[in-house]
């Protein structure tokens, strides 16, 4: 086929063992693609997060049928068994949902200091990073610092004392005609009182709460709802962090708008793909290839200036194996994820190939927020072939680190037939994708991995196969 003329081609693994305490000092900026990548903690080269979202995978949320779960439960230990998990899957950290004390969801947080009751006790948390760390785990707390819930003491306390008081002023209000304070609820959900980014004390706060748990095992935070914070608050707020704490790492939830300028405003390290998270899905389910390509060249000018992290489901969104009908190309998303630069981040049960739709209603998450069993081996649904193939492709991340900067560069292209080369330091790989019902010729080159179709034929990829080879010299 005709070389595509999109672009031309420009630079995680398995997190490195490390001592708790060591820290690690961030590298200079370095100059890639003719722009500044911003410098980030030396690990996060090798970072592969595996995302879980705690108080649905203990069944502490929804409430079970027994009834109220109780701290001397300690069922944030139940995900110790999983750690092991993660090892043999070949990803490098944990990245735990919000695990903090809440009225509901975890996101309606009532006590920053405080772990969730129904997961346990601080010291369940504490175990639960040593246990990590003692497996060369990583490991990422969520944050939720836009807003909290509206039984959080700063709430009542701005309720009772009224307009004008030291209390109302951490929370977003207004003041009505009768003189009454009204709350700003987040984006409509009145369980969600927004905190003023621009109070002094809400700052120094959220810069204690960040220390305070980097100081007790965590190595990162998800910053969620980022977006909706006023950049300058983290501009004050993340470079303070990094004085005592420089070998931490910060992702924040930006869904729209302009990721290198929201990443360069705010100092945040990186920030969530949503772009190529839609590109990904919508091509493969589409069979439009031109849509993954076009968010390709948009995803290799972020890495001019970041890193992004990239994902094929989370917490937030349909599974995968649901949002591609096509079973068959099921395995595409993987290889992508895998292979693109970026941080990568599988969420809990997507590599066990479990199922589960996203419902706009109340509930609507609790599909992909299952419980997960004690023993990983025992997960309801879980087919052994969508593990094998994570661990293969995960495992051939880990042996070429430069993919976590990798650009890509379309050698051929159709709506239904990929190939392309992602290289970076003089290094490169090429990755065919073929929706098509005809082989796809992806080129000369030693086959590192690819569907059994595939690899049985010897030759060209499979209808609605993959492959991903190491180009001839």
């Amino acid at each position: 086929m005709a070389a595509h003329p999109r672009r031309d081609a420009a630079g995680a693994g398995h997190a490195a063992g490390r001592h708790p305490g060591r820290v690690q000092d961030r590298g200079p900026p370095a100059r890639h693609g003719g722009g500044v990548l911003s410098p980030e903690p030396a690990w996060v080269e090798h970072a592969l997060w595996w995302r879980v979202y705690p108080l649905g995978a203990v069944g502490a949320f929804p409430q079970p049928p027994s009834g109220p779960v109780a701290p001397d439960e300690h069922r944030l230990l139940r995900l110790l068994p999983w750690l092991d998990h993660v090892v043999r899957l070949g990803a490098g950290g944990v990245a735990l949902g919000p695990v903090f004390a809440a009225s509901g969801h975890g996101y309606d947080t009532l006590d920053h200091r405080r772990v969730d009751p129904r997961l346990g006790t601080d010291e369940d948390l504490e175990r639960l990073c040593a246990a990590a760390h003692e497996r060369g785990l990583r490991v990422q707390l969520d944050g939720v610092f836009n807003h909290v819930g509206r039984d959080h003491p700063w709430v009542a306390a701005a309720l009772a004392d009224g307009p004008g008081s030291e209390a109302a002023r951490r929370v977003r209000h207004t003041v009505g005609e009768d003189g009454a304070l009204h709350l700003h609820s987040f984006e409509g959900h009145d369980a969600l009182v927004t905190l003023d980014h621009g109070s002094p004390e809400v700052r120094a706060e959220v810069t204690d709460v960040l220390r305070h748990w980097l100081d007790r095992g965590a190595d990162a935070w998800r910053l969620d709802a980022a977006y909706a914070v006023p950049t300058d608050f983290w501009a004050a707020v993340l470079p303070e962090v990094r004085r005592t704490h420089p070998d931490a790492w910060f992702e924040a939830e930006v869904i729209h708008g302009d990721y290198a300028a929201f990443v360069e405003a705010s100092t945040a390290d990186t920030l969530t793909q949503y772009e190529l998270w839609k590109a990904v899905w919508s091509s493969l389910e589409d069979a439009n290839l031109h849509e993954l390509d076009h968010a390709l060249g948009r995803h290799d000018a972020f890495l001019d200036t970041f890193v992004p992290v990239t994902f094929v489901g989370n917490h937030d969104t349909t599974r995968i194996a649901s949002r591609v009908t096509d079973a068959r190309h099921h395995p595409h998303a993987v290889v992508l994820l895998a292979l693109l630069g970026g941080t990568p981040a599988v969420y809990a049960g997507d590599e066990l190939g479990l199922r589960g739709v996203k419902e706009d209603r109340a509930g609507g998450d609790d599909a992909v927020r299952p419980e997960l069993p004690a023993d990983p081996a025992d997960t309801p649904g879980a087919d052994p072939a969508v593990l094998a193939l994570h661990q293969e492709l995960l495992g051939l991340r880990r042996r070429h680190p430069w993919l976590h900067r990798a650009r890509s560069r379309a050698v051929s292209l159709t709506n239904t037939r990929y190939v392309l080369e992602v290289s970076a330091d003089g290094e490169s790989l090429r990755v065919a994708l073929n929706l098509d019902d005809e082989p796809l010729d992806a080129g000369a080159g030693t086959v590192l991995a690819a569907d059994p179709a595939t690899r049985e034929r010897g030759g060209p990829v499979a209808p609605h196969g993959w492959a991903v080879l190491a180009p001839e010299a």
